[in-house]
């Protein structure tokens, strides 16, 4: 399997290319709007194509470039069953499999942080027949959980989607094997968590004995401390969700900047 992780410094956003060079396919996932050539340049590199775009769920606080990868590549877009995007792509149920040649996709419904978010559980079938790697958005952060605010509407209050985070983590990823690698989309500098490594890969096992967020023995535990200290609103979070679900560039390209860090 050929895999890069990619890293925006400025917004604190990490996105993956990766897939099988024998069948030629590969996909992005969490791509992002200023990072294209980069993507498109890093599959041509590797003589494949880009088959797939991917999204955890969406964005909140950076443009993505699902759909400027889409038109240049011919590349079929994916988000999560219920993203509710105006443009054409597959909406991936929970337990939804994307195949590109030796390497297989696994959508896990991990909502929370949005009411559609996925992590993704990706199986090298060169390697074995286990997962080798669990990319986890916005859902499980190295050194935190997601924030819960920045989807919260109507019934699915800030609360609400906290504790739906807490089911998903615990009942979801937190099922997932100890010796599994963890690749977030977001680490230090980021708004979407509070007190993020730099470090952007993890494990399960590690986060499930050190991360802070997961050492709670209930829901209404986590549920408090998760709403207790919510970072700031990203900038723009209004514009950049509405160019992402209708699949357009941002009109002021002025992005996000990254939050100070508050990981180590």
């Amino acid at each position: 399997m050929y895999f890069r992780q990619l890293l925006k410094d400025d917004t604190a956003c990490a996105s993956y290319i990766f897939g099988c060079n024998t069948a030629g396919e590969l996909a992005v996932v969490d791509a992002h709007a200023d990072l294209v050539d980069d993507y498109v340049a890093l599959a041509e590199g590797q003589g494949s194509r880009i088959a797939a775009v991917v999204e955890t769920h969406l964005q909140a606080d950076h443009v993505s470039a699902l759909p400027e990868l889409v038109d240049r590549t011919g590349a079929t877009a994916y988000l999560p069953e219920g993203a509710g995007v105006e443009f054409d792509h597959v909406a991936l149920a929970d337990g939804h499999t994307v195949e590109l040649g030796n390497t297989a996709l696994q959508a896990i419904a991990t909502p929370g942080h949005a009411s559609a978010h996925h992590a993704y559980l990706v199986t090298d079938h060169t390697r074995g027949e286990e997962p080798w790697f669990v990319l986890t958005g916005d859902a499980l952060l190295v050194g935190d959980a997601g924030r819960p605010d920045l989807h919260a509407h109507g019934d699915q209050t800030v609360e609400t989607m906290a504790r739906t985070l807490y089911r998903s983590l615990t009942e979801r990823l937190l099922g997932l094997p100890d010796d599994l690698l963890l690749y977030p989309a977001h680490y230090s500098g980021s708004l979407c968590g509070r007190g993020l490594s730099a470090n952007p890969a993890s494990t399960i096992g590690f986060e499930r004995r050190h991360n802070k967020a997961l050492q709670f023995d209930s829901e209404d535990a986590f549920a408090a401390a998760l709403i207790e200290d919510i970072p700031p609103t990203p900038p723009q979070q209004t514009e950049i969700i509405a160019a992402n679900r209708a699949g357009r560039p941002l009109s002021n390209r002025a992005e996000l900047p990254a939050s100070p860090s508050t990981g180590g």
